[in-house]
């Protein structure tokens, strides 16, 4: 269960997952730069991936994060927020540090549950 503290829509939390998906965005454009310009073909197609992902999600939490309105709404930006850094980290992690790849469906399932989240929070409105 998520604390509800946690999701609440506070100016301070909301400012949080609007800075967060600016600073996403920002490092989504190194990140592509780097897949495009130094990595190997394979790796360039993942890393790709990350970067697009990133990208998008953080967009999303910068223009969406200072309009929402109520618990599940931002609960939704919290939900892409992890959701995309499971996601693409476990990518940017698998090239930079070895690691698994095992923790990107969980994120990949935590923006879909993010965006259903947001689409039922547009619709109570």
């Amino acid at each position: 269960m998520i604390n509800a503290g946690f999701t609440r829509a506070t100016p301070a939390g909301l400012r949080t997952l609007a800075a967060a998906g600016a600073l996403l965005a920002a490092v989504s454009v190194a990140l592509a730069a780097y897949a495009s310009h130094a990595a190997g073909a394979d790796a360039g197609m993942r890393l790709g991936l990350a970067a697009a992902f990133a990208f998008g999600h953080g967009l999303a939490l910068a223009a969406l994060a200072p309009r929402a309105r109520g618990s599940l709404a931002t609960a939704a930006l919290w939900a892409l927020l992890l959701g995309v850094l499971l996601f693409a980290g476990s990518l940017a992690g698998a090239h930079f540090f070895a690691l698994p790849t095992r923790l990107a469906p969980a994120g990949g399932s935590l923006m879909i549950l993010g965006w259903l989240a947001h689409a039922a929070a547009a619709l109570r409105r």
